[in-house]
């Protein structure tokens, strides 16, 4: 029997297209996302491309600003932001602001909010403390996003303080970061995902302002995700190790605080052993640097498994991005670390875009103009490959979040589950690890002999208020009476008290 070429034709084509179709649905159930049309996406580099951006859409903003950030820094560009939206809540304009109560402890004073409600600007707080609920410290609010009007959006990983502009003057460069502006129907994803997230310290947006995709014409041609993730949700977890499962050519991440898991790490080293040319870019330098061995202690089974590392020469490479095959690219708020992936509140754009791939190769190979590649030297030890070029800037303490301290302690962590367990360890480096894990516990243990009261006293004020706490929810579940009601959904009282204990 003859096949006719116009039939094997059909046959390849309809197959592609057969895979195309099963691909797109593997991401979108991994993602929890499913692939919008119709949009235009706008890269944006660092805090002198996004913060004109974000002004200007303010300025021009008719009905509505929702603007959600881990940190907003009480310095001169974050009292640019505070004059910006104040003076559109005094136009008439809905104004809101969520910020994380972890992420702005101490960089941010109560009369810097105090001035923006008495212009009339909305400002909660996501998950201050409460004595009922000790661990739910534990999730944060790590989103950046805007939301002008309903129609236009920004995601990124800029959080608002004047180290993303740097100071000239003195010579200090600016944090490298990465965001992007949304026009089209995803921008209404992004609209439910800060809903979700405002609700949690308050009443829910109007409902009105929760317009569908359907609502807004289409005004691009960029197919994307919005991929809000919630603690628990892992489904830019799962999205990311798919990439790497189906990358064929190239993946190259940026990351701030990378502390990979296992199965995330083999995947990595799976991809390289492939022919995937897999690179990791992430600091130099660190705003906790009494951190930065730890970090360089994952290097190894990285460089060993074919990873090329990478270490930013500036003061702090701040963004969180991959970008896969000249096809794919993710840009958001979400650092390659648990912390990231299953606690906290995050928010990323999945772009299946060539032109804005390209676009984002093009600006990584830029970034590692300015990076100095790490090498395992001939005595395995990991080395910069130029250490002239490697010496690094000081970074001021106390400027960044709190992601670099999960990162090292999840890096710690992991190392000492592994040995207690008997499992086998990435490399020789993790001696290091464990080495000072015993180094703490051995501190822990003298002070427990040589001062017992100094431990027993925290330890039991510790237990008694979890006990409290938990006497005090199982009150409050027993006296609430709906059988099977999720206890994660605050009542109307809760929601006036936790609004009032942040004014």
């Amino acid at each position: 029997m003859v096949t006719s070429p116009g039939k094997v034709g059909g046959f390849v084509a309809g197959r592609a297209s057969s895979m195309k179709l099963l691909a797109n649905q593997a991401l979108s159930r991994a993602a929890g996302a499913p692939l919008i049309p119709g949009n235009c996406i706008t890269l944006l580099k660092d805090g002198a491309q996004n913060y004109p951006a974000w002004i200007s859409a303010i300025a021009k903003a008719e009905k509505s600003i929702n603007f959600e950030s881990y940190i907003i820094h009480e310095d001169s560009v974050g009292l640019q932001f505070a004059d910006a939206l104040m003076q559109k809540a005094r136009e008439g304009v809905s104004v809101r602001v969520l910020y994380d109560w972890v992420g702005g402890l101490g960089k941010t004073s109560s009369r810097f909010w105090r001035r923006m409600r008495d212009a009339g600007v909305e400002v909660r707080c996501f998950n201050p403390p409460h004595f009922t609920d000790p661990f739910a410290w534990v999730m944060r609010d790590h989103r950046k996003t805007i939301v002008v009007d309903g129609t236009l959006g920004y995601v990124t990983g800029l959080c608002v303080g004047r180290m993303w502009v740097g100071d000239i003057d003195r010579g200090v460069a600016p944090w490298r970061d990465t965001g992007v502006e949304v026009k089209g129907p995803a921008v209404a994803d992004i609209t439910q995902a800060f809903a979700r997230a405002w609700e949690t310290a308050g009443p829910p947006l109007p409902q009105e302002e929760l317009i569908s995709r359907e609502n807004i014409e289409p005004v691009g041609d960029a197919l994307l995700r919005v991929i809000a993730t919630e603690p628990e949700v892992s489904g830019l977890y799962r999205l990311d190790q798919l990439i790497t499962a189906i990358s064929r050519e190239r993946l190259w991440l940026t990351d701030a605080y990378f502390a990979a898991t296992p199965s995330y790490l083999q995947s990595l080293i799976a991809a390289a052993r492939d022919g995937v040319d897999v690179r990791l870019l992430v600091p130099g330098a660190s705003d906790i640097p009494v951190l930065r061995a730890l970090s360089r202690v994952g290097y190894r089974p990285l460089l060993e498994g074919g990873i090329r590392v990478f270490e930013w020469n500036g003061p702090m490479i701040h963004a969180k991005t991959a970008v896969a095959d000249s096809h794919w690219a993710r840009v958001g708020s979400t650092n390659l670390n648990l912390a990231s992936w299953l606690s906290n509140w995050e928010l990323d754009v999945a772009v299946e875009d060539d032109a804005f791939a390209v676009e984002m190769e093009e600006m990584y190979l830029d970034d590692l103009m300015q990076s100095t590649e790490i090498v395992l030297s001939p005595r395995k030890k990991v080395i910069a490959s130029n250490p002239e070029r490697g010496r690094r800037p000081r970074v001021r303490r106390r400027t960044g979040s709190a992601g670099r301290v999960v990162a090292g302690a999840l890096s710690l962590s992991k190392a000492v589950d592994a040995a207690l367990t008997n499992q086998q360890l990435l490399g020789i480096a993790d001696a290091k690890l464990l080495a000072a894990a015993a180094a703490l516990l051995a501190a822990i243990s003298a002070v427990s002999f040589k001062w017992p009261r100094a431990m027993a006293y925290p330890l039991g004020f510790i237990i008694g208020w979890f006990s409290l706490a938990l006497l005090l929810r199982a009150w409050r579940l027993k006296k609430r009476g709906a059988p099977g009601q999720s206890d994660n959904k605050h009542t109307d009282q809760e929601k006036r008290e936790m609004t009032e204990q942040t004014k």
